[in-house]
């Protein structure tokens, strides 16, 4: 028997006669028998490769065959876009064999979920967060919402992996096992990654485990990198070539995609703007643009650059670079997908680095290389986290099953440490124990518990943004640091339009609008990137080494290529370049911004002060020069730990020791120690 002839007879029926296929595609071939055997799978194919349907035709098979009641399959993605746009497919594949699709998300109003609680979908899409917030509701009967769970797919998993996302979502899927008779069958979908084994070794600890489809990477495709100089030059460009296509243009923050938006529209562009400080509706209209439109572009940030299906897109253009090969892939994989049509990228950068990041990512994507997926170590707040919703969605339960739970979700961490940041928990109040069981204590109830504990949902912090509104429409949420200052009129730039603050009600955290003809300001608070010395490496190669034939350089690039040539002098047998700035030598290692903090901090000893970045570490000569010989070991002081701690969520949580290791294993490559505080 065939690997089509496996699947249910309607299937088949369906896949011929109303989709009108001659037959699948190689990896959904494959994935049937894995997915019908019960097997933990990962679905690995290019952007556009058809991997939603090579895991939901043979799902809805099993369906078929095994006559699965109730919700049976979760379907996880990371944004609620890509959720939005994969409804109407799902909900076609699904209806032709009788069967039903919902979505359930932050943006789905309470009577929609209302109606799916008492006629229970067959296929949920959702994200780990509005998991999350099922199990902790008292609303949810829980037993029977999640009791007939078969399968979970998890939609670019490698997306998620590469965060603590990933740990929650993990943790998430093993607490939900407690409802079911038999553990979830896991299928993670992904675009290419290095390590796929690996990968679904992470997502599936426990069982049979198949990997389905190819890892390797394409170098097919139409690459230019050219250096415009500012944001200004960028639009002068965009708005002058490919006139009559569909474009997409991806900046790396929510204030360069607004601003580059009104720099389009002034120039009479049509254009549409996505980031997720938008309202749904500013972000739906983005969303339709790209089936609808024709002659528009289309401005985003990295929430578009997942697995959302662009329809007929003519070209992708990227304002300065990602840090990443694996996002790079993502984004212009977008393109392509017209036969005889080659997939696309035209780099616009602004600024020296963002033209040095812009070679070292696709010198190392020309040599056919990707990172690999790996979630960050030592997720110990994660694992904070998941104590307080765990005990939340349980009410009270005894200390043995928590530390067992625990060792269930995060089998990679000593299990020491689980009792040790329980003891801690019930120390700071954060839980409450008596005669053995664990309760919410008074100060995780301070802290977490406004909005039904909404900020224990997520395992990222979102800033406390306001919601900007005009008359009754939501037009997107305002980072309130660009509200500061006594400025007579405040202007500002929200879904690429300028508008006029006419109030601020504090208390009900809402900016009243009013549009402005032009002018205004966007700035939303965000971290800095870190780059992998792996990226690094491959830009410090693209200046040694000719341009590879696979990625062309415009003029304007060539002569920037030659700037640096000539500035940093470079060759291919040395690994570092120093040079005197004043009273300070800056030595340029290509290392990467884990390693050149970890260099920085070591020479940073006695109160010398020392700046570093991703490629270069800039000091006094002699204190360099002492720590040439590659010592790593780092000490942190009390007040340092504390200012590394204030970018890690619910570190408030953990003691000192596991707060260490963390620090340690995400900021750090040598050895972090520090004998009052970290051991």
């Amino acid at each position: 028997m065939s690997e089509f002839e496996q699947l249910h007879p309607s299937l088949q029926y369906h896949v011929v006669n109303t989709l009108g296929w001659s037959t699948l595609r190689p990896t959904q071939l494959a994935a049937i028998p894995p997915i019908h055997a019960g097997a933990h799978c990962l679905l690995l194919a290019p952007t556009a490769g058809g991997k939603t349907e090579a895991a939901v035709i043979p799902i809805l098979s099993r369906m078929l065959k095994e006559s699965w009641p109730g919700t049976s399959v979760l379907y996880i993605c990371p944004i609620k876009a890509l959720l939005n746009n994969l409804e109407h497919r799902l909900t076609h594949y699904a209806g032709l064999v009788g069967r039903t699709v919902e979505v359930w998300h932050g943006d789905v109003s309470q009577s929609r979920k209302k109606k799916a609680l008492k006629e229970a979908p067959d296929i949920l899409l959702t994200t780990p967060e509005s998991i999350e917030a099922m199990l902790i509701s008292v609303r949810v009967d829980r037993p029977s919402w999640f009791g007939n769970l078969r399968t979970v797919v998890v939609d670019e998993l490698h997306a998620f992996a590469a965060d603590d996302r990933g740990w929650h979502m993990r943790s998430v899927l093993q607490r939900l096992e407690h409802y079911l008779p038999q553990p979830l069958q896991r299928i993670g979908l992904s675009a290419t990654v290095s390590n796929p084994q690996e990968l679904l070794e992470w997502f599936a600890p426990v069982g049979d485990r198949q990997v389905v489809g190819s890892a390797s990477v394409s170098t097919d495709a139409d690459i230019t990198i050219d250096h415009v100089g500012s944001l200004e030059n960028a639009a002068t460009v965009i708005s002058r070539l490919h006139r009559g296509e569909k474009r997409l243009v991806f900046c790396d923050s929510r204030s360069s995609a607004e601003q580059l938006s009104s720099m389009l529209r002034a120039k009479e562009v049509r254009t549409f703007v996505s980031h997720a400080s938008l309202s749904a509706a500013e972000r739906r209209q983005a969303e339709a643009a790209f089936g609808e439109e024709k002659n528009c572009v289309i401005v985003a940030t990295s929430t578009l650059e997942l697995g959302i299906d662009v329809g007929d897109l003519d070209r992708v253009l990227q304002i300065d670079s990602p840090s990443t090969v694996s996002s790079f892939l993502q984004r212009m994989g977008r393109t392509g997908r017209r036969s005889g049509s080659l997939r696309n990228c035209l780099f616009l950068t602004t600024n020296q680095d963002a033209f040095m990041l812009a070679l070292g990512v696709t010198h190392l994507w020309s040599q056919a290389w990707v990172e690999a997926a790996r979630p960050p170590d030592e997720p110990w707040p994660i694992v904070g986290q998941q104590i307080l919703v765990a005990t939340l969605e349980r009410g009270e339960w005894p200390m043995g099953e928590v530390i067992s739970l625990l060792a269930r979700c995060f089998p990679e961490l000593p299990s020491a440490g689980f009792r040790s940041l329980v003891d801690h928990m019930i120390q700071q109040a954060y839980l409450d124990s008596a005669e053995g069981l664990v309760r919410i204590g008074p100060r995780a109830e301070r802290e977490f518990g406004r909005g039904h504990y909404r900020d224990l949902l997520a395992s990222f912090s979102g800033s406390q943004l306001l919601t900007g509104k005009c008359g009754s429409a939501e037009v997107g949420y305002i980072d309130p640091t660009v509200l500061t200052g006594e400025e007579p009129q405040r202007l500002l730039l929200l879904a690429g339009r300028s508008w006029l603050v006419k109030e601020i009600e504090w208390s009900r955290r809402t900016v009243w609008l009013e549009p402005a003809k032009e002018g205004g300001k966007a700035r939303w608070m965000g971290g800095a990137r870190s780059l992998s010395k792996e990226v690094c490496q491959g830009i410090r190669a693209a200046l040694v080494e000719e341009a590879p034939p696979a990625v062309h350089l415009s003029q304007r690039g060539k002569i920037e290529l030659a700037v640096l040539t000539e500035e940093l002098a470079l060759s291919s047998d040395t690994h570092f370049m120093s040079r005197l700035e004043g009273t300070q030598t800056r030595t340029w290692t290509f290392a990467g911004t884990k390693e050149n903090r970890t260099y920085a901090r070591a020479a940073a000893s006695g109160g010398t002060r020392v700046k570093f970045d991703a490629l270069s570490v800039q000091a006094p000569a002699a204190a360099l020069i002492s720590k040439e010989e590659g010592e790593t070991t780092v000490q942190l002081t009390d007040e340092e730990l504390v200012t590394f701690a204030e970018g890690i969520k619910f570190a408030s949580c953990i003691p000192s020791v596991l707060l260490c290791r963390t620090i340690g294993a995400r900021l750090f490559a040598g050895t972090l120690s520090d004998t009052s505080r970290c051991s």
